[in-house]
């Protein structure tokens, strides 16, 4: 085998290598983000009770004084 051949094939590895890296990071970008974008939608039931509690409570006891 020449050391042409060898060169070429080192190369060819390294790009493969390069390729599946990537991609890698591609999937783990996506996943990250998909598991941001899940946590944003589902809001916290007990925030929102308590914010909403904060917010009609002091109405309802204005218009019964």
């Amino acid at each position: 085998m020449g050391t042409t051949y060898l060169k070429r094939q080192k190369e060819m590895k390294r790009l493969e290598k390069q390729r599946e890296k990537a991609e890698r990071r591609a999937q783990k970008k996506l996943a990250n983000r998909q598991q941001r974008e899940f946590q944003t939608e589902t809001p916290n039931p007990a925030g929102d009770e308590t914010s909403s509690h904060s917010q009609t409570v002091p109405s309802e006891a204005a218009h019964q004084n």
